[in-house]
């Protein structure tokens, strides 16, 4: 990738017949594709099209197995994350890479710290403070990484990126963890970084967001780009036609018919108290049942969640589960008894990366593949494949490392990792994160599905229509506790936020 090449000046990124294999998988096959300087250029795909792996190789994280890389004109040698940022070019990737111990202003400028002499100088919280006159993301700049939800992490990524002073700008899934309100936010950034003249390449499988957003889309499907187009000229349809080669009807399975109202609670939670927040919390799920939780980021969805499946202490209330009490249990012992949690962080909370999906979907129920200490390796590997293959993972091998695969087939393992121990109680916090169009129906049939086997399930999304459209009841949240119950058949998402709104208006009208 050494030779000259020539290039319009309005172009700033050009690649020419760009391939990259993982592997037996092809993840970019001889790619085509030129960025403007100054554009918003979305790529789209379904899970595993290789819309994160262009965005990659052009960032400079991965190296091209063949093909031509060429910014601003001319011809790139080695390429590589450093040297992609003295060219201009930096990534917001959507495996976030933050040190926990460091504040928000150190992991904002590591790297890019003034120094003399070696001799390391102040002035960081001034330039944080000019740089969030930019963002306007009120963060603290002297918060701890460790201490902030993931959608503030993802802010943080989102301005180590901009205060490198980059002419392009990739951000990979950068709307996953924000709240709606969050992300109109991040959408008024890109229009000011545009105006500046920045390039944003914006990968990601919020159609809503990238029509809204984006000048241009490239649509990705099994490694080849499809084509590129103006955003002027495409709708959803056709962006979704274009991704899966088919047309599709975005929709939710038929809903079973639910739990028996006279039939006996499998899960209930009286006057739930912990130290994150939780207050005076009180629910049931029958089995069969499918019950969510729908609340704003940082309501307490998730706390409420946490201290159920005992990853967090409560200081007040009972949870009782299939006739047992779970008050302080463990994740083990919860586990133990049938009653397991999805993670929203599959990274951080869920996941080896490093080892293989085998390995990471028998870990949590490794005992029943061993016999004498020693592991049934057919035995473990059959059933492995059988719930993987269950939740269409592409490719099907589940000897291959969970960091090769895309980040929706990532979270298909980790929800299989839960699953292949064939639990009577499922909570769900975000199980489409990061996912695709054609992906979420799969894992939405297959929440439905357990529930017609019986099996509780307890779902939390930020996407509040998934939840409207797989639960059959719901509860609101503000403020650590239930603010009130909606009937998921008959409810609007804006009847939803409207609720949800004005809980927090008449909270800041008591302060």
């Amino acid at each position: 990738m050494n030779q000259q090449t020539v290039i319009q000046q309005t172009d700033i990124i050009q690649l020419t017949a760009v391939s990259k294999r993982f592997g037996g998988t092809q993840a970019l096959d001889s790619v085509d594709l030129t960025i403007r300087a100054g554009e918003v250029h979305a790529f789209v795909g379904e899970n595993g099209a290789g819309k994160s792996t262009l965005g990659k190789v052009i960032a400079g994280v991965y190296v091209p197995d063949s093909g031509q890389l060429a910014v601003g004109g001319t011809a790139v040698g080695r390429w590589d994350p450093v040297n992609a940022q003295r060219r201009g070019v930096v990534m917001i990737a959507q495996e976030l890479s933050l040190v926990p111990d460091l504040t928000v202003e150190q992991n904002v400028f590591l790297g890019i710290e003034k120094n003399i002499g070696g001799i390391m100088r102040g002035g960081v919280t001034e330039r944080f403070v000019e740089l969030e006159k930019t963002a306007q993301f009120g963060l603290d700049p002297k918060a701890k990484i460790e201490s902030l939800r993931i959608a503030d992490l993802q802010k943080v990524e989102i301005l180590r990126a901009i205060a490198r002073d980059a002419n392009v700008i990739v951000m990979d899934e950068p709307t996953s963890s924000l709240t709606a309100h969050e992300t109109k936010r991040l959408h008024e950034l890109i229009h000011r970084l545009k105006a500046r003249g920045c390039t944003i390449i914006y990968v990601s499988h919020f159609l809503d967001a990238v029509l809204e957003v984006s000048d241009r889309v490239t649509i990705m499907r099994d490694g080849k780009l499809i084509r590129t187009a103006d955003v002027a000229s495409e709708t959803k349809k056709s962006i979704v036609e274009g991704m899966l080669g088919r047309a599709l009807s975005v929709s939710f399975p038929e809903r079973s018919p639910g739990a028996d109202p006279s039939a006996k609670p499998l899960l209930t939670v009286e006057g739930l108290a912990t130290p994150a927040g939780v207050h005076d919390v009180s629910f049931e799920v029958r089995p069969g049942e499918i019950v969510g939780l729908l609340g704003l980021v940082g309501s307490g969805r998730t706390e409420i969640a946490r201290a159920i499946a005992g990853a967090d202490r409560t200081t007040g209330g009972q949870v009782t589960f299939d006739g047992a009490d779970l008050t302080n249990g463990t994740p083990r012992s919860t586990k133990e008894r049938g009653l397991v949690m999805v993670p929203e962080d599959r990274h951080g909370q869920g996941l080896v990366l490093e080892r293989s999906v085998l390995e990471n979907v028998s870990l949590a129920f490794l005992r029943r593949f061993t016999t004498g200490g020693v592991i049934k390796s057919a035995e473990e590997k059959r059933q492995v494949t059988k719930i993987v293959g269950e939740l269409d993972m592409r490719p099907l091998k589940v000897g291959l490392t969970v960091q090769g695969f895309s980040g929706g087939n990532q979270q298909k393992a980790l929800l299989g990792k839960w699953l292949i121990g064939e639990p009577k109680f499922v909570i769900l916090d975000e199980p489409t994160r990061g996912v695709d169009v054609g992906a979420k129906l799969t894992i939405y049939e297959f929440i439905a599905d357990l529930a017609k086997q019986g099996i509780g399930v307890l779902l939390i999304s930020s996407e509040h229509e998934e939840v409207l459209g797989l639960a059959h009841r719901a509860h609101l949240v503000s403020g650590g506790t239930l603010t009130g119950d909606v009937d998921p058949a008959s409810t609007t998402v804006e009847e939803v936020l409207a609720r949800l709104f004005a809980v927090e208006d008449q909270k800041e009208a008591t302060l």
